[in-house]
């Protein structure tokens, strides 16, 4: 929390902030733009708000993209305004909106970061395990044998079939899950957010990609760090991204909250049938 407070103190950083929220996935070049600060003093801004984890980074080629990271802003409302049961949905209503930002066309167009007290390998796990994500995904969630090429299924309803959604890309355990997404099924339409029918017709017409990429955390005592990159959108303006972006930040929270508890797959099937 001191971390984030201190970061946060510095009104040239609060800026550079403002700024991700507009648009995520900037360079240290275009930050820096119109600033009245060097590239220097902007990169060491950016420094600290890395250490605070307010900010995280994706290279792609020779660059580096800047991203604006909702995890501790989440953490100081559940300290700061969660406690006494004020504005919760308001608060995360903003960190949901901090994540659609205008995308930007060949770059991530939805990246969230969080860290999880856990094994790298209880969380692979826990991505793939069908009992465990039915538990964080509210009953519905992907199936497959996570072998690259096998097709990515989701069930309509629990009495349903299977349907096919997408294809895995990359499975490497303990390090990186990757699978397109080229469906939209109905149940999508709840667990990823509002949509009028207009919008939902444009949705399930789009495809794109989702990634898991698993890595030790800065820190040993943070345990290990999850960045899900959620891109290949077909347009600028993509309904789907609009709808996955709340959703993941939901899902993966109810993720952490489960490792973290304690409580993984092999206590699922239990807790599923009771």
């Amino acid at each position: 929390m001191d971390a984030i407070f201190k970061a946060l103190a510095d009104p040239s950083r609060r800026q550079l902030l403002d700024r991700l929220d507009a648009r995520g996935g900037q360079t240290l070049r275009e930050l820096s733009e119109g600033l009245a600060m060097s590239r220097q003093a902007v990169s060491k801004h950016l420094a600290v708000l890395e250490s605070a984890l307010l900010v995280t980074t994706v290279r792609r080629g020779r660059e580096k993209l800047h991203y604006l990271n909702p995890v501790p802003v989440q953490e100081v409302a559940d300290r700061w305004i969660g406690r006494y049961e004020r504005g919760r949905m308001t608060a995360l209503s903003r960190l949901k909106r901090t994540l659609e930002g205008s995308p930007v066309m060949d770059k991530p167009e939805f990246v969230y970061v969080t860290y999880i007290q856990t094994t790298a390998e209880k969380l692979y796990q826990a991505l793939i395990d069908p009992e465990f994500i039915k538990i964080y995904m509210g009953g519905y969630g992907p199936e497959s044998t996570w072998e690259v090429g096998a097709p990515v299924r989701w069930k309509m309803d629990p009495e349903g079939e299977f349907e096919e959604v997408g294809r895995v890309l990359e499975a490497e355990p303990g390090k990186r899950l990757s699978y397109t997404w080229h469906t939209l099924q109905p149940m999508h339409r709840e667990m990823f957010g509002r949509m009028s029918d207009e919008e939902w017709a444009e949705a399930v017409k789009e495809r794109s990609k989702v990634t898991f990429d698993i890595e030790p955390a800065e820190e040993a005592a943070m345990g290990v760090k999850l960045t899900i990159t959620h891109d290949g959108f077909d347009s600028p303006d993509s309904k789907m991204l609009e709808g996955v972006s709340g959703g993941w930040i939901m899902i993966l929270s109810t993720l952490k909250t489960l490792l973290e508890g304690g409580r993984f797959v092999s206590d699922q099937g239990r807790d599923a049938s009771a």
